[in-house]
């Protein structure tokens, strides 16, 4: 265990721990600590206390001494200037032409360094701004990017319930939030209402949480059986608020009824338990006439389908021919009463020109020199070669 008072630097700021050293200030009185950073000023907001060594961080830093009109007035000085230095920081970060928007400057208490803290969709290369700003502040310089809930909470502003948001009124550190809350408040999934400031979710929906899942734990999901005075029926609502719970119940025999109960005169379905009995929709009359209408229409077409492919039987496609089989079947058209010449293969593998094996021999026989044999007297000379299908001709 050791003694501590707790310090607030800024306002609605995180909590932070130092040891008194001797000196007991009151809540509400301005005290001169050191601190990471340096010597700063800050708030007492608890008096002296003994916590558990698990709750501070070691070495556990002393307080100096308690502020005095010196102290206050270079804090009021420092305020002046950071003014001034944002006006100058703006200016050079439009002149650099960088992507970020500057949020708030803060000095240190001793005036060793400045710290500009600044908003930005990505990184940001500001080597050349930090330059700059040395050379006109001729102090150290740091540039820190925060995130829009910081901003959010450095700027304050008014939340949609009309009062100041609460991480600008007095919550120090940011609880995490999830969508999994608001459904299980029974709240609109819109992001425009269950959105805050910043643009993220509501830090208020972390309020309630912990009531919202002690009264779900109690009951069943909403659809599930649950057992009532009445009898056995089916979850339809629950009202975690009130902690009550609609149920639907079979009155009669073909009748339900829902009745509202508190939740600790039901409770959840034993092995013992009959089942509940639940209401069956109704089938639409609408619904069903256009159904049988449409099978009919469905069925009337197959029938046409099938008198049609009777009437009109499927023509099968003629078959592809080759130019060969073309030239023998126009030279059997030519030549009535002769035998059709029998087809050859569909397909021919074609080689290098386009040409089938049997059109490179022949146009080879064609080309080939031919010994001339002297002609007997008497006999016409042979002027040129003729080939196979001229003599078959002649």
């Amino acid at each position: 265990m050791a003694t501590v008072i707790g310090v607030r630097f800024k306002k609605a700021g995180k909590v932070y721990y130092f040891d008194p050293d001797g000196i007991w200030p009151r809540p509400g009185d301005n005290v001169i600590v050191e601190t990471a950073r340096g010597v700063e000023m800050g708030e007492v907001v608890t008096g002296s206390r003994s916590v558990s060594d698990a709750q501070i961080v070691t070495p556990l830093k002393k307080v100096i001494r308690v502020a005095n009109e010196e102290d206050v007035r270079r804090a009021e000085t420092n305020e002046q200037r950071e003014r001034e230095a944002f006006a100058i920081c703006q200016e050079r970060i439009a002149r650099h032409k960088l992507d970020m928007k500057l949020v708030s400057v803060e000095f240190t208490f001793d005036n060793n360094k400045i710290i500009f803290y600044f908003t930005a969709n990505g990184r940001v290369d500001f080597r050349d701004l930090v330059k700059d700003l040395a050379s006109v502040f001729k102090i150290r310089i740091e540039l820190r990017q925060i995130g829009v809930r910081d901003e959010a909470k450095m700027l304050g502003g008014l939340g949609s319930c009309g009062r100041q948001i609460c991480c600008g009124a007095f919550l120090g550190d940011f609880q995490p939030v999830s969508i999994k809350m608001a459904k299980e408040q029974n709240l609109s999934l819109n992001p425009t209402k269950i959105s805050g400031q910043c643009g993220r979710l509501m830090c208020c929906l972390k309020y309630e949480q912990d009531n919202y899942e002690q009264v779900l734990k109690r009951l069943p999901r909403v659809g599930k059986d649950i057992v009532t005075p009445d009898g056995v029926g089916v979850i339809t609502e629950i009202n975690c608020i009130k902690e009550r719970v609609k149920v639907r119940i079979r009155v009669d025999d073909d009748t339900f009824d829902v009745r509202e109960y508190a939740i600790d005169d039901v409770r959840r379905p034993g092995p013992d338990d009959a089942a509940a009995v639940r209401e069956q929709p109704r089938p639409d009359k609408k619904m069903r006439r256009g159904r049988s209408q449409a099978e009919a229409a469905e069925a009337e077409e197959g029938e046409d389908d099938k008198d049609r492919k009777k009437r009109y039987p499927r023509q099968k496609a003629p078959k592809n021919l080759s130019t060969d089989q073309f030239l023998e079947m126009m030279k059997g058209d030519d030549q009535p009463g002769q035998a059709p010449a029998p087809a050859k293969e569909h397909r021919r593998k074609r080689g290098r020109g386009g040409k089938s094996a049997e059109e490179r021999r022949e146009s080879a026989a064609d080309d080939a020199p031919r010994a001339e044999s002297p002609a007997p007297e008497g006999a016409p000379a042979a002027s040129a070669p003729v080939s196979d299908e001229k003599s078959q001709e002649n």
